[in-house]
């Protein structure tokens, strides 16, 4: 029988879009869209840059009656001659492609060494976005200008020589009126502008930041010249208990870092009140938090807990957590680095896996230096962080006193963790012991377990709850979870679970897929309500690493790819950096037995860098996932099984 062809999906059917036309057509992916406060920064970020790279001392924004606003920087000014490659003018680049922008090259003489713009997308997304948009750049005794609507030239460049009063010797101007119909409110609000204007501020002592409001006539301009300190105590709503700690460090001829890399930052610790906790990458706000943060709490807490060691104050039977330390601490944070990887466009959170070590390597010496210089505030501190610890611990108990006395004997090849706060608590279900072995010895002691598993676990779809003892290694992992197989509509009794999360840690190949799916059909069927509560993950593994030599001012470095489309962008963007064509090495992880204990560690153990995916039922309910895993793992349905490779066999891809 012949098959008709599908008439509405053919050659025309594929559809190309152009220029600043993905922006429009899914404004979502490249900034929020419930107001437009973040296209208007993205041309506040571009001014902050320039005072960051030392070429500007004042920034100024204006709300206009119009519904307009505009931004004023004294930096260098947007280049206006004509690409060397593009054949057209740099400005109108900028403002007009996509991944165009002067934040890429970091090498030595580099536009930017640090800046917060990165993608490339930033003032392009606001001119797609606006009704209208004015660009004048003011440098090398010229005025240019250029006006743009729905991001599309409507009056092309001018250029005149400067000399009106209104000149400035440098900088730029921008004028946008945001498009209302790509956003839910049309309006900015005045608060979160605010905070973002006075907080640039902040971070960049010395620089004055200015809020013009048209209608009302208002206007506050913000200059710090005491920086992140004078700052934090303004915000606080209760006193430190001990004075501020405040420091810096950056990075010069470094072996590990770029020269200039690095972080200020200003520490309060209060017994009462609503901490205080802001951070920043190259003066993007990072409201999410990311690498930097952790290797502020990594550095605090280390720095802490070596006091305590060395002045013997820890009691007997406490145990002492980062978040003991980290839970009364308000701070501001201010990370430089290089080449920032952030967490989407919207840059909310930092995702640079280096960012752990190179706060931390700064905070934890300046602190204890600085403790044991002031043994007294060191004193106050560990008690503070004691006390945090022994209330925990206390809640723990509570908890474990209802358990009552008949646990089941631990497996023996579990290698329990010293925790038994399950909040915190994790177990990595490995395969095979060899993996086990590394991530036994790579593993933070206090909070991870680990269970190694011997082959494939058995297919337990149809196997009956009664019988699921019979098979060692389940038995094994019910006992070492401390929860017994349960059906969906089941209440089980949950009070006996020993690790908040429950880890799937497998080699990144197909026999490691197997082994996931194997799992997850276990817990699906016998253990519901943990992925129901949220319990049970997946952890992902890299499969390449790869060597890249030194460039420009970023020295060698070891990067981790998931997959190949990561190792595609990590080779990607070498050759950007200017790497030469196979001046780096690529490595491929054959199983997680081939990594040390430090490469699993801070690739998949490490909860500052790891990738652990918490596993949901996603867009189907439990009786639509219940069918489609009777069809890929039930023992009849060896035909639909057929019928669905057969459907979807070319979507999916396989590394064997």
């Amino acid at each position: 029988m012949a098959v008709k062809p599908n008439s509405d999906y053919a050659e025309g059917s594929i559809r190309v879009l152009k220029g600043l036309e993905p922006v429009k057509q899914r404004p979502g992916m490249y900034t929020r869209t419930d107001n437009p406060l973040h296209i208007i920064q993205e041309v506040i970020d571009n001014a902050a840059d320039e005072a960051l790279a030392g070429f500007g001392k004042k920034i100024k924004v204006t709300l206009h009656t119009d519904g307009s606003v505009s931004v004023e920087d004294d930096g260098r000014g947007i280049p206006f001659g004509m690409h060397p490659e593009e054949k057209a003018p740099v400005v109108e680049l900028v403002f007009t492609r996509l991944h165009a922008g002067g934040k890429f090259d970091k090498g030595k003489g580099g536009a930017y060494s640090f800046s917060g713009g990165l993608h490339g997308v930033g003032v392009s997304v606001t001119n797609a976005l606006a009704k209208r948009l004015e660009v004048t750049s003011y440098r090398e005794g010229q005025v240019a200008s250029l006006t743009f609507s729905g991001g599309d030239v409507i009056e092309p460049l001018k250029i005149r020589a400067a000399g009106d009063a209104g000149d400035r010797k440098s900088g730029t101007t921008v004028r946008a009126w945001p498009d209302a119909k790509y956003f839910e409110a049309a309006t900015l609000p005045i608060n979160e502008l605010t905070h973002l204007l006075r907080s640039k501020a902040v971070l960049m002592p010395g620089v004055s930041v200015t809020l013009a409001i048209e209608k009302t006539r208002d206007s506050q301009t913000w200059q710090y010249k005491g920086g992140l300190s004078d700052y934090l105590m303004q915000t606080l709503s209760a006193d430190p208990v001990i004075p501020m700690f405040e420091g810096e460090g950056f990075a010069d001829n470094s072996d590990t870092f770029a020269d200039g890399e690095g972080a200020s930052w200003a520490v309060a610790f209060t017994e009462e009140g609503q901490p205080v906790r802001e951070s920043y990458v190259n003066l993007i706000p990072t409201s999410a938090g990311g690498t930097h943060d952790s290797g502020l709490r990594d550095g605090l807490f280390n720095a802490v807990k070596s006091f305590i060691e060395l002045h013997s104050l820890l009691p007997k039977g406490v145990k002492l957590l980062p978040e003991d330390v980290f839970a009364r601490a308000s701070y501001v944070l201010s990370a430089k680095v290089l080449d920032p990887q952030f967490q989407g466009q919207i840059k909310e959170r930092l995702n640079s896996r280096d960012a752990v070590r190179l706060v931390s390597g700064f905070v934890r010496p300046t602190l204890e230096l600085w403790l044991n210089q002031h043994v007294d505030y060191g004193k106050k501190l560990a008690e503070l962080a004691i006390k945090a610890a022994q209330t925990r611990q206390r809640a723990g108990q509570k908890v474990e006193k209802r358990k009552g006395s008949g646990v089941a004997v631990l497996p023996g090849k579990l290698t329990d963790c010293e925790s038994r706060d399950i909040a915190h608590n994790e177990v990595f279900l490995v395969e095979g012991d060899s993996a086990g072995g590394s991530a036994k010895m790579g593993r933070d002691k206090e909070s991870q377990a680990i269970l190694p598993l011997r082959g494939k676990v058995l297919n337990t779809w149809e196997v009956e709850r009664d019988r699921l003892f019979a098979n060692t290694e389940i038995h094994d992992i019910a006992v070492a979870i401390g929860v017994d197989p349960h059906g969906a509509d089941d209440t089980p009794d949950l009070s006996n679970l020993r690790y908040g999360k429950v880890c799937i840690l497998s080699d990144a190949d197909v026999d490691g897929s197997h082994i996931q799916v194997l799992l997850l059909t276990l817990f699906f069927r016998h253990f519901p309500k943990l992925i129901e509560t949220g319990h049970v993950y997946v952890a992902r593994p890299p499969l390449f690493r790869v060597d890249a030599p030194a460039r420009g001012k970023k020295p060698a470095a070891k990067m981790y790819a998931l997959d190949e489309a990561e190792l595609t962008s990590i080779l990607d963007k070498l050759r950007k950096d200017g790497v030469r064509e196979g001046a780096w090495s690529i490595s491929r992880f054959k199983g997680l037995g081939e990594m040390n204990a430090e490469q699993l560690w801070e690739t998949t153990l490490n909860p500052d860098t790891r990738r652990l995916l918490p596993v949901q039922l996603g867009d189907l309910d439990f009786l639509q996932t219940e069918a489609l895993i009777t069809k890929l793992m039930g023992k009849g349905e060896a035909a639909a099984r057929r019928e669905l490779m057969e459907l979807h066999g070319d979507s999916v891809e396989v590394d064997i």
